[in-house]
């Protein structure tokens, strides 16, 4: 049963008059439950009480965090068909999708719990004092990453799970021992409140303290705004729009204590397919480019909105190929009419370029929700002129940008800005021979990937999901994989400090027996004075 009320910690409460519903995807029909939306009141509760709960959370061992975490997965797996129901009605998603979501979502949870018992992961480094170096002694110097303090997550629309309340940016700030204040997406807040319950119930469980999580109904911007601007907050995760991400950072900046935003924006990833890759299945190419941008309707923030060819006849077979199956292509539902209507309007403003030449649409008209697969193509000269052209249009959509040459290729690679991906798909000799073009791409983008479409993240320890401005506000950092703890932790250095005083992980002993970097040697060894 919804109850539509806001999560302050262990407390549900609904004091605001601002209420709202959501809608089934595509239908449009109002579902059950009424959510009312955070007043100012609730949003300082909620941030006094993480205040509270980080006081004693930061204090909490590795093995009680990674217990936590791994409750909050078996409390969303006994949900059950609730929350599978739920998430399809409010997203539109299939089943399939969304239980395939669910468990990623409690496969990283495991994952940072590991992460924790392992214990490394807090970058444990000695080296100790030496008081007979010439000319000067040195002292006893540790250092370790530490939690900063309350992080708000604002939830993405496109994955209502996995990127959502109990997603890689909660996962991750509650492994590195942060309190959490999620800002409820308006089209999630039914599975929202769920997965939230869900976290709530694990905290009472493993003794967690009341603040450690909360979430707060929100349809009006106020809500994130004063969140951000709360002194007592210290980090912001997004995953979003470039117009929301860059408010959001734009924001944290005007306050006393400027703190960071950790905003995923977007990104049009770049498929480079390269001559000889090209010459050896261009048919085969193009339905496996099709087939990419059209996956979720090309509600991917990885979707290959942009391909990359050099003129020849194989890629005048694959152009046309490619306008064929695009043909061919059913559209279908997108997340929310926002999006639908952002996607057909910015659709119909590329074709309406000069230099943009449209190549195909589906055969099926759009309808109901239903973004209709389109490709154009614009040749590589007017590309680097008007690189503009290439901005990110989210759904189903991308734009074949034909060379004329390697010299031109490489204009064009030099052209795109910051992305999380780009994908190169050749031969080794294509690799041997366009090595200059390759590094040009690889400078602006977190991932590179070799004969492999972008869609599809792995949730691993090498992952970087992540890239240069604008795809990101800062692409040392990534929102996917056990490095995501990175945003929520900063580096604390003890000089000369008693032994009783230092964290376990830095203590003469090493009673959590982690790995180490003493004077510079891996280690899991006590230090012996």
């Amino acid at each position: 049963m919804i109850h539509g009320k806001n999560i302050l910690g262990f407390e549900l409460s609904a004091k605001g008059e601002t209420t709202f519903h959501t809608y089934s995807s595509p239908a449009g029909e109002v579902l059950p439950g009424s959510f009312v939306q955070a007043n100012a009141e609730e949003v300082e509760c909620a941030v006094a009480k993480a205040k509270a709960a980080y006081a004693v959370y930061k204090t909490k061992s590795g093995l009680e965090k990674a217990s936590f975490l791994r409750t909050i997965a078996d409390e969303i797996e006994a949900l059950g068909a609730e929350l599978i129901e739920r998430a399809c009605a409010e997203s539109g998603l299939p089943e399939g999708r969304i239980t395939g979501e669910r468990g990623r979502t409690t496969g990283q949870l495991r994952l940072f719990a590991s992460l924790l018992e392992d214990g490394h992961w807090a970058e444990a480094t000695i080296d100790t004092a030496l008081p007979d170096r010439v000319p000067a002694p040195r002292p006893d110097i540790r250092k370790m990453l530490l939690p900063v303090g309350p992080v708000v997550v604002f939830t993405a629309s496109n994955f209502p799970l996995a990127f959502s309340t109990a997603g890689g940016d909660t996962a991750s700030a509650l492994a590195a021992g942060n309190p959490v204040i999620v800002k409820v997406h308006p089209y999630h807040a039914g599975t929202n409140e769920l997965v939230a319950g869900a976290i709530a119930d694990a905290a009472k469980k493993t003794g967690m303290p009341d603040g450690v999580f909360s979430s707060l109904n929100a349809i009006e911007f106020s809500v994130g705004e004063t969140l951000v601007l709360h002194p007592e907050v210290k980090s912001v995760a997004f995953t979003g729009s470039f117009f929301g991400g860059k408010s959001l950072y734009e924001l944290a900046q005007k306050r006393k204590e400027p703190i960071p935003v950790f905003a995923e924006m977007g990104s049009v990833n770049p498929v480079i397919l390269l001559p000889e890759k090209l010459l050896s299945a261009p048919a085969q190419l193009a339905a496996t480019m099709a087939s990419s941008l059209n996956m979720g309707a090309g509600q991917f923030c990885t979707n290959p909105g942009v391909i990359v060819v050099v003129e020849s006849e194989a890629a005048s077979s694959f152009q046309a190929t490619l306008a064929e199956e695009i043909k061919k292509l059913v559209p279908q539902a997108m997340l929310h009419n926002n999006i639908y209507k952002n996607y057909t309007t910015r659709t119909e403003q590329i074709f309406t370029k000069t230099q943009v030449e449209k190549l195909a649409e589906s055969d099926t008209e759009g309808s109901s929700l239903k973004g209709r697969p389109a490709v154009a193509r614009v040749a590589g000269w007017d590309f680097v002129q008007h690189p503009e052209i290439a901005e990110e249009i989210f759904g189903p959509f991308s734009l074949l940008i034909v060379c004329s040459g390697a010299d031109e290729l490489e204009k064009v690679l030099a052209a795109f800005d910051g992305q999380l991906t780009a994908s190169v798909l050749a031969t080794n000799a294509d690799v041997e021979k366009y090595a200059t073009a390759i590094k040009t791409i690889q400078e602006v983008v977190g991932r590179l990937i070799f004969n492999g479409v972008p869609t599809g993240v792995e949730v691993c320890y090498a992952m970087q999901h992540g890239g240069p401005y604008p795809s990101t506000t800062d692409g040392r950092f990534t929102s996917v994989g056990v490095d995501a703890i990175k945003r929520f932790v900063r580096p604390v250095a003890f000089q000369d400090a008693p032994d009783a005083y230092l964290p376990d992980e830095l203590k003469d002993a090493n009673p959590l027996k982690i790995w180490r970097r003493i004077n510079s040697q891996l280690s899991q060894e006590p230090i012996k004075r």
